[in-house]
Parts: C-alpha cells; sequence; structure tokens
C-alpha cells in the first residue's frame, strides 16, 4: 500500500468532511468527478449536479459527521474508503440521526485532484 496516496485520500476525505458540514458547493464541485454516481441507503442513484443542488438549496442539511472504522485501499490512481459515520442533519426539513457506512471509489484527475467518481452508503442497524 503506498503510504503517501493513503495520505493524500485521507486529506481528501477530510475535506469532503468538511464540506458537507459547511454545504460548501465549490469545495464540493472540486472533490466530486463530474461523472459520479452515488447510491443512497434508499437505493436512490444521484450525480453530482444533484448533489450540489440539494446542498446549495438546503435540501441536505449535515449538521455532524463524525467518521469512526476508516478503512483505504489503494490501487493505480484509484483508492476505495469504507468509513462509518455518525451523521445528525435534516433532510427536507426532516430531522435525522444515525449511522451509515460510506463506500467511496476516489482517482486521481487528469489535474492530479483526487476525486470521488462513485459512492454508495449504508444504513448500520
Amino acid at each position: 500500500m503506498n503510504d503517501a496516496m493513503v495520505e493524500q485520500v485521507l486529506e481528501a476525505e477530510e475535506r469532503l468532511r468538511q464540506a458537507m458540514l459547511d454545504s460548501d458547493v465549490a469545495a464540493l464541485d472540486g472533490l466530486l468527478a463530474s461523472e459520479l454516481v452515488f447510491t443512497s441507503h434508499l437505493g436512490q442513484v444521484f450525480g453530482k449536479q444533484a448533489d450540489l443542488d440539494a446542498h446549495e438549496s438546503g435540501l441536505v442539511k449535515v449538521a455532524e459527521l463524525t467518521p469512526s472504522d476508516q478503512r483505504v485501499q489503494t490501487h493505480e490512481n484509484v483508492a476505495v474508503v469504507s468509513v462509518q459515520v455518525h451523521l445528525v442533519g435534516s433532510f427536507a426539513g426532516a430531522a435525522s440521526e444515525g449511522d451509515f457506512r460510506f463506500t467511496r471509489v476516489w482517482a486521481l484527475s487528469d489535474q492530479g485532484a483526487w476525486q470521488v467518481v462513485a459512492g454508495h452508503s449504508s444504513a448500520v442497524v
């Protein structure tokens, strides 16, 4: 496993976490690949623009996002992250709190930046 790659991906994960907490659409725009495919814990599939729109409009608000049990696997210019998080926030005005497991696939862009190209979330029961 490439330690430098792991460190870069962990830094990108933290930037993503902070961007989600702040609903920082500009930061999210740089961290999410244009071809993003994200599957929610309800089986819904979203792309990058839907994610950005949800944060910009306030549809999604994340108040707390506490990671634990984070695992990283690296491959040539690709990394897979599995992380459990405790999430507190709201969706469409309805309060939500729970534990979720996220799997994200990060790829190194042509510009040398790590971006999420695919993700999936599951509720932890």
